[in-house]
């Protein structure tokens, strides 16, 4: 993946954290803090991980350990959905940013594996 490859996952993440923040302000107070604070930081772990992958020669790991993050955002909007912080529209939208996120972190890691074979 080339360096403007890695400004689009980038600009992804940025589009899922503007709209977290958009889907939390529906959030109960006492849940803002609690699974509204669990998303917020699983996506700034997933926006560390993206720029030490965008650094480091091997890649792999750290693309492995950002795709299970994507997963465990996946889980957290869930539970708000099931928990009725978030209605189905929202939900929808909320899951297509992440999921786009989550093909070009497969297209990645699928090139990453590519090039050590």
């Amino acid at each position: 993946m080339s360096t403007t490859d890695g400004l689009v996952i980038i600009e992804r993440l940025n589009d899922v954290s503007r709209y977290t923040r958009i889907a939390l302000r529906q959030f109960p107070k006492h849940e803002k803090f609690i699974l509204g604070q669990e998303i917020r930081e699983s996506i700034l772990t997933i926006r560390r991980l993206t720029v030490r992958a965008l650094k480091r020669y091997y890649k792999k790991t750290t693309l492995e350990d950002m795709d299970i993050e994507i997963e465990v955002l996946r889980h957290l909007i869930r539970d708000a959905v099931n928990l009725e912080y978030v209605d189905l529209r929202r939900y929808e939208e909320w899951s297509r940013l992440v999921n786009e996120v989550g093909k070009i972190l497969g297209a990645w890691l699928k090139n990453v594996k590519r090039h050590e074979k």
